[in-house]
Formats: C-alpha cells, sequence, structure tokens
C-alpha cells in the first residue's frame, strides 16, 4: 500500500538451516573420538529444525508444488469452526446505521514467517474481540524475502468464525523498491494450456483446506502493461468463481492500463477489478467528492457502495489519525461507503510497557475498548474522541450469533495469564490461542444506571475456567444494569439461564438479578424483565452458581437480550466478577471423548523439555473445543493448551528425570463446557537414551 507499504524484512531461515562444521576430531585415543562424536551428535540436534508448526505462505511457484494431501502442518492450521450466522439487533444508539457502512479490516497478528498454528507462550498478543463491527478480517502480511500468498492461521479462523466473520488471506506483490519482481506478477496470472488459472486453483484449494473464506489481492508491483492487467481482471474473476464461493477484495493499485496508480476511488481505471472482484479496498486519499463519485458508479454496475472500502491508515497513529468522518459517514445522510481499517492492532503494538516488564492483557482491551467503542465507553451514549477519532460503534450497526442453544460464555478472550478449570487455577503459564475465544458481548459497555456509573471490563486475575472472566467495580449508587448480549434464542418451559459469579475481597454485598430483554425494539434498561439470581453477603465470596428459570417468559417466544442488574443494598463499593452465563433447555449428557491420541513426532530440547506433535480423530458430536493435559505422579493434572481442532503442539513438556513414560490426555469440551471423558496416550523415553 502507497502510504505505508509492508517493510521488507530479513529472511533468517536459510541461516538457521546451514550445517555447522564438524569439529577437528584428535587422534588421541578411541575415547576422545566417541566424545567428540556425541558432542557433534549434540551439536546437530540443536541445529535441527523445530518441530513447530507455523502458518502456511507460498510464491507462486511454491504453491504451485504444494498440495494439502502431503501437507504435515495442515492438521495444525485447519479451521474446524464454520461460519456461523448472524443477525443485527436494533443499534443501541441513534447514529448507528443498520444496512449502511460495515468495516474491513487487515491486521497482521505476526511476521509473516514465524507466525505459530496454535497460539504461543505469552498473553502478550492481539486477541482482538470487537467482531461484532466487522464484516471481514483480513490475515495481513507477505514480503519479496518471505513469502508473497499468505493463508491465515486457524486460531484466527475459528475465533471469527464463530462472531461470523469471514477471513481472507493475503496475496502481496510488492512495490519494485520493497523488492517485488514483476515476473511473480506473471507468475499468479499465468494461464495453461487449458486456459484455467493453476495458481488460482491452488489458492482455492489452500482455502478449502485450511477452512478460510477468500482471499485479498494486493499487486503494487510496478512495469505492467495492458495485457497484465487484463490477465489479472481476468484471473479475479475466475478466483471468485472458484466452487464454494470465494470471496475475493481487490486493492485500488493496478490500473487497467497494468501501471500502479492508486485511484483513491472507483472509476474507469479500476471498474473492471471491482466488477470482478466480491469488494474493492478504496487507497487512503480519497475525499468527498471522489466517494460519492465512487458510491453512484458502484450502483451503475449494479453493485453496492458498501462493498466499497474506504481505506484509514491507523498504523502509526491508531485513533490520533485524521479521517474525513462528516464525508465518509455523514449523520445527515446515507453513508458513503464503508471503513477499511489498515492495522488497527495499533492497540497492541502501540500499548506502553511498564517498568516491570510485560505487557497486560486487560491494560490492551482497555486501549482496544476505546478504539472501538469511544472514550464513554458505552455504545449506547457515544461520545466523540479521543482526538479526532470517531470510534466504529458511533455509526456502524454490531451485529450477534447469539441464535441456538445450548449457548454458553466464560468471557474467555483467547489470552490470559493461567488457566482455570472449576475456579481452580490448573495451568500458570500465560498464553494465547484465539480459538479457545468465546462469544463475547458485541457492545462494550452499555450499562444503565441513574446512579454512579461503575467500570466494566475483561480481567485476568481469575476465573471460572480459561483466561479471565467479566469485571464490575465501583460504587453502586443506583441499581446498575449491564447489557452483555443481543440474542434470538428460542424460550421452551424448560429454557434456564445458569449464572457463575463471585465477589472480590473488601466488596459491598450485592444482589443480583438476571436482565432478559423479550422485546427485540427500544433502547434503556427499562426493556428488561429482571428475576432474581441471588445475594452474596460483604467480603469476598466463593464462586457460586445460580440457575434461572425463564417460564414466565416463554409466551415470547423469543429471548432477545441478556444482561445483569446489580444492586448493593447497604451502599459502598462493589467488586463483582461474573465467570460463566449459559443458556439451555434440558441437560445434555456429556460429550463423547475424542479417538486416541497419537504422538507423531517428538523430540528433546537443549533445556530438557520435550516438543512434540499430538493428532486425534474428532469426538463424535458437537463439540467446542479439546483440552490437553498432561497427567502429573500423585494424579494431578496440568493444563497444556486447548484448541478446536484435531491437532496440538506442546512446545515445552516438563517431565521429571528418569520419568519412563508420560501419559498426555484429551477431552472434549462442548458449548455448555461439559468435559468428556479422556482418551490418552502415553509418550515413553527409549530405554538408555533418554530422550522421546
Amino acid at each position: 500500500m502507497r502510504e505505508r507499504p509492508l517493510t521488507r524484512r530479513t529472511v533468517l531461515a536459510a541461516a538457521a538451516g546451514l550445517a555447522l562444521p564438524a569439529p577437528p576430531v584428535a587422534a588421541a585415543g578411541r575415547q576422545q573420538k566417541e566424545q567428540q562424536q556425541k558432542r557433534e551428535q549434540k551439536r546437530k540436534r540443536e541445529q535441527e529444525p523445530g518441530l513447530q508448526p507455523f502458518a502456511r505462505y507460498w510464491y507462486p511457484d511454491t504453491l504451485l508444488a504444494w498440495s494439502a494431501a502431503t501437507d504435515p502442518d495442515l492438521p495444525f492450521n485447519r479451521s474446524t469452526v464454520p461460519l456461523a450466522p448472524r443477525f443485527t439487533p436494533p443499534p443501541p444508539n441513534a447514529t448507528a446505521r443498520a444496512g449502511q457502512a460495515r468495516v474491513s479490516a487487515l491486521v497482521s497478528f505476526a511476521p509473516t514467517s514465524g507466525n505459530p498454528s496454535q497460539g504461543s507462550a505469552t498473553a502478550d498478543y492481539y486477541a482482538l474481540t470487537h467482531w461484532a463491527y466487522l464484516d471481514e478480517l483480513v490475515f495481513w502480511g507477505g514480503s519479496a524475502g518471505e513469502g508473497l500468498i499468505l493463508a491465515p492461521n486457524a486460531p484466527v479462523v475459528d475465533a471469527a468464525h464463530r462472531h461470523g466473520v469471514p477471513v481472507l488471506g493475503t496475496v502481496f506483490l510488492p512495490p519494485v523498491a520493497y523488492g517485488g519482481e514483476l515476473r511473480w506478477t506473471r507468475d499468479l496470472v499465468r494461464r495453461g494450456p487449458d486456459g484455467r488459472f493453476p495458481v488460482a486453483d491452488k489458492m482455492a484449494e489452500a482455502a478449502r483446506a485450511h477452512g478460510f473464506d477468500g482471499w485479498f489481492l494486493n499487486a503494487e508491483t510496478g512495469g505492467g502493461d495492458a495485457r497484465l492487467a487484463a490477465d489479472m481482471r481476468d484471473f479475479v474473476a475466475y478466483l471468485r468463481a472458484e466452487p464454494g464461493g470465494l470471496r475475493v477484495t481487490w486493492y485500488d493499485a493496478m490500473a487497467v492500463s497494468g501501471d500502479i496508480a492508486w485511484q483513491n476511488e472507483l472509476n474507469d481505471h479500476n471498474a473492471p477489478f471491482f466488477a470482478a472482484a466480491s469488494s474493492m479496498f478504496l487507497n487512503f486519499g480519497w475525499h468527498r467528492a471522489g466517494l460519492a463519485a465512487s458510491a453512484a458508479r458502484a450502483g451503475a454496475l449494479g453493485r453496492d457502495r458498501y462493498e466499497l472500502w474506504a481505506g484509514a491508515d491507523v498504523e502509526a497513529a491508531g485513533w490520533d489519525t485524521r479521517v474525513d468522518w462528516d464525508a465518509l459517514l455523514p449523520a445527515d445522510g446515507p453513508h458513503a461507503a464503508s471503513l477499511g481499517l489498515y492495522r488497527p492492532e495499533w492497540t497492541w503494538k502501540s500499548l506502553p510497557s511498564p517498568p516491570a516488564g510485560g505487557r497486560a492483557p486487560d491494560a490492551f482491551h482497555r486501549r482496544d475498548d476505546l478504539f472501538w467503542t469511544g472514550p464513554s465507553l458505552d455504545p449506547a451514549r457515544p461520545a466523540p474522541g479521543p482526538g479526532p477519532w470517531r470510534a466504529p460503534a458511533v455509526s456502524v450497526a454490531d451485529r450477534s450469533t447469539v441464535t441456538s442453544l445450548p449457548f454458553a460464555t466464560v468471557f474467555n478472550t483467547g489470552h490470559g495469564l493461567g488457566w482455570y478449570d472449576g475456579g481452580v487455577r490448573v495451568g500458570d503459564a500465560p498464553w494465547n490461542h484465539l480459538g479457545l475465544q468465546d462469544r463475547l458481548p458485541g457492545r462494550r459497555w452499555v450499562v444503565h444506571t441513574a446512579g454512579t456509573r461503575p467500570a466494566v471490563g475483561f480481567d485476568f486475575a481469575d476465573a471460572w475456567y480459561g483466561g479471565g472472566s467479566l469485571l464490575l467495580t465501583g460504587e453502586l449508587t443506583a441499581p446498575t444494569t449491564l447489557e452483555l448480549y443481543a440474542t434470538r434464542l428460542p424460550l421452551s418451559p424448560r429454557t434456564v439461564v445458569e449464572l457463575t459469579y463471585r465477589t472480590g475481597p473488601g466488596s459491598a454485598a450485592v444482589r443480583v438479578e438476571l436482565a432478559a430483554a423479550t422485546d427485540p425494539g427500544g433502547r434503556g434498561g427499562e426493556r428488561f424483565r429482571r428475576l432474581p439470581a441471588g445475594r452474596l453477603r460483604t467480603g469476598g465470596s466463593p464462586w457460586t452458581t445460580v440457575t434461572v428459570p425463564l417460564r414466565a417468559l416463554r409466551h415470547r417466544g423469543l429471548l432477545h437480550g441478556l444482561g445483569v442488574r446489580l444492586t448493593a443494598p447497604d451502599g459502598g463499593a462493589v467488586r463483582w466478577r461474573l465467570g460463566r452465563l449459559a443458556v439451555r433447555d434440558a441437560v445434555p449428557p456429556p460429550p463423547a471423548p475424542p479417538g486416541r491420541p497419537v504422538v507423531t513426532a517428538a523430540r528433546e530440547r537443549p533445556d530438557g523439555t520435550t516438543e512434540l506433535r499430538l493428532v486425534w480423530d474428532a469426538a463424535p458430536g458437537p463439540v467446542r473445543h479439546y483440552e490437553v493435559r498432561q497427567v502429573l505422579s500423585g494424579g494431578a493434572r496440568r493444563f497444556l493448551g486447548g484448541t478446536a481442532g484435531h491437532a496440538f503442539y506442546v512446545p515445552a513438556l516438563h517431565r521429571p528425570a528418569g520419568e519412563p513414560a508420560t501419559r498426555i490426555e484429551v477431552r472434549a469440551v462442548d458449548e455448555l463446557y461439559a468435559v468428556s471423558s479422556p482418551a490418552t496416550t502415553v509418550l515413553r523415553r527409549p530405554h538408555g537414551t533418554g530422550r522421546p
């Protein structure tokens, strides 16, 4: 992209793979020779590539050589969560518009190379949660020195799909100044003897095999001509027509002349590409007149103006980026186009580190809420700012996927400082894995109160299950209703809501009520029915689970909203956590276990830990995700990780010295967080070697 092209990166993989010269072998005896041979073997082991699987990336010619059937990393990169249907509830404020502008985001979660397939051992990660405003996510990356065609990793796709958001891989043909070579463009669009586009066929194969939804095409390598541009147009149309209905978004760079000529609008120079694609991302230099002309041109082509993304480059300045909001999202007329955000992970990358080091996940979410919701942190009462920024919640209607039973959430954002189960900490290592992320509240945070507004947010110091919980703190000077989910859930005589919550030390007493809305329209706390859900005494309390029947509401047919209403009867500051919210009819049986796990590869690391690859067959029936645990002596279990897929990489298994065999369990977890019996495998050390 012209204003901020992707920086060319140094390639380290080749250097890492160079063999070291063999050490000289002394001629002074067999014993010394054997010792040196052992040292050489150890050095070679340390130079061997590890077992860590990474997100896939290719050049056009290497993609042609790739096959899903022979890719050993595909089980780790395959998304298993289908794209969820979603609906648009009535917006919470008068300025957000349903059916008009939408949002696309181009996000770089990690470098092109070295992007882990299954999360990693840090909580310092861009755990995107504001899916409710997104219509499309582009897994951004690619560079001349690493690869040009980038497939999304499975955790990102799984999290997006749970929230109904399609995910696109990226094709980045860089400018010549950044290492681009025109031969790569020609290789991409070269036709076979049958007139087909073999690279497009492989791109479709990769999308189907990995489980993502399409491709973002960014052709910025100069030197082309009209013939090459015509081939590119046909390539885009061909790719979009591939079986499975791929989405294809075109970036406004190459013109029909073959030149790289950013238009900043839809016009004669780029309209054929827009006609061939699903949507087009307009370069960042757009203006009011150009947007109006673009909308008219889209209509003349029989296309929706909101299939045009007007680019806003927030990589450098975030919410200090100046955007002509009144031209794009006017308050007194239809929105001119949709919004395309380039690199909104600025909220994470620009997060300052405290003196002690380590960037806390709750600090990131506070910044990210500010970016997407605005300084009021309440989309029902949006406020301008900070600075020149207009948060998406001010103008864009949110969407929800909460439409069927059972539904449950433990407010897991996809990263944490430890892992909890039943309120007990069973894993002490920080982690990230977006595939474990819940369907999260889309509106951060709608609070109705006649008194002081409390603070609300995700917290990582305690949890019922997973990595975090929802925390509300502050003085409750009046009863306070916190909206959580817009829903379309069917009601029956058996429908109940389960709440698991607690208070922290020093908290005032809290009366808890379920807030349930059966009216799809209207704004404000008065549209919620209140149902008693328990009371906690002054001071800290253990986790408490309360079941609230909805029999009194069943005649209304659908449940349209869920929240909680809190009251501090005696006044004072409250510190209240919600660890789980579930809606169900009958209690289903626990899930069946997965097929027996198999260790497909294991390798001892220099630090004495073992890295390994683990695969298993899917459990029958619906499964939300799988847990992987190590069985310790005495029967305790250590949480190793989790995934929505059927393969997992363990980077560092700690085993007691001398332990000949280590038992590893995989359990299926269903939508209500019930857990199956374990499927077990044993990792043994061969006798006398000390290695797996």
